[in-house]
């Protein structure tokens, strides 16, 4: 536990998700809508979203998701119901500019907003991000490592707006008696994510971007166990909030995957080497690996995946 051990623990009794009412929110994004496409088969989904991308609506619809039009920010649900087993907030608002009021009142102000709506849940888990931790080169980061902006380089406001929102959520959390679990997502990737970026900059002959403090380290986590380990949080989700890492345990550089995708396509990539961009961020998932268990597709699977979806696999 991240907190002292005479506080009592509310747990949310939630084991598992099948046959439950659940909500999913930002689900046209990379992780979500996979996520929810995949738990509808046992479950009542839910889902929320701005839904600009019409068609991404309609296939969730047409896979039995019941699909509402919200902008978190705006605090206002419509005929959603609040009688919820379990919500996977996984909105957020990216934030172009050096903007950090609006990174605050998206993301912060709209996630409690959201928690105040689902006070009546029995489980909440936040998708929060590594993005959170401070830079360290190459060294491990735990639940208990410092905080800082990670993400400046990249994206100005990200890292600030989610510590903020990574605070609200805990305070929620004890005002709503609400059981929660923080999970730091490290980088998913499935037939999206930032692999899937390299391929398609490599077919348009684009400069990879790595960090001049080589090899440039992240830990991969792919799709297939998003979906089979978020729900299991549940059962950890507890007031206090839980912290855990979300990530697998590989530990993998850019110059590695971007080095296998040119095994796999023939493909060649060119990178370009400068300061001015993320630094490694690996994370140490010891805390999530004894309460539900390890990641368990390998990033050589993942990314063959991937590139064969892709239709890029050389013949």
């Amino acid at each position: 536990m991240l907190y002292d051990n005479d506080i009592n623990y509310r747990y949310s009794g939630v084991k598992s998700v099948n046959n439950k009412k659940i909500l999913i929110t930002g689900v046209t994004g990379q992780v979500a809508f996979p996520f929810a496409l995949h738990h509808v088969e046992n479950n009542e989904v839910w889902a929320i979203a701005r839904f600009g991308d019409t068609d991404k609506k309609a296939a969730l619809e047409a896979a039995g998701v019941h699909c509402r039009v919200v902008d978190l920010c705006d605090g206002e649900y419509g005929d959603l119901p609040t009688d919820f087993d379990a919500v996977f907030h996984f909105a957020v608002a990216r934030i172009k500019e050096d903007d950090f009021e609006l990174e605050l009142t998206a993301n912060a102000e709209a996630t409690g907003k959201l928690m105040s709506f689902c006070r009546d849940a029995k489980a909440f888990f936040h998708c929060s991000t590594s993005g959170v931790y401070q830079s360290v080169g190459h060294d491990l980061l735990t639940e208990t490592s410092s905080l800082g902006d990670n993400h400046r380089a990249m994206m100005p406001t990200y890292s600030i707006g989610k510590i903020a929102v990574e605070a609200v959520v805990r305070f929620c959390a004890q005002e709503y008696n609400l059981p929660t679990v923080i999970a730091r997502l490290n980088t998913p990737y499935g037939e999206s994510g930032w692999p899937f970026y390299h391929l398609m900059m490599m077919q348009h002959n684009i400069d990879i971007a790595v960090h001049s403090d080589g090899p440039s380290q992240y830990t991969l986590i792919h799709q297939d166990d998003i979906n089979r380990l978020a729900p299991k949080f549940l059962a950890q989700a507890s007031v206090p909030a839980e912290i855990f890492n979300l990530s697998g345990q590989e530990h993998v550089s850019i110059e590695e995957w971007v080095a296998y995708i040119e095994s796999l396509t023939g493909l060649t990539a060119k990178f370009k080497v400068t300061s001015d961009t993320l630094e490694s961020v690996k994370t140490d998932n010891t805390k999530m690996c004894e309460a539900i268990g390890p990641a368990t597709v390998t990033w050589q699977e993942g990314i063959r995946a991937m590139v064969e979806k892709a239709g890029a696999l050389k013949s």
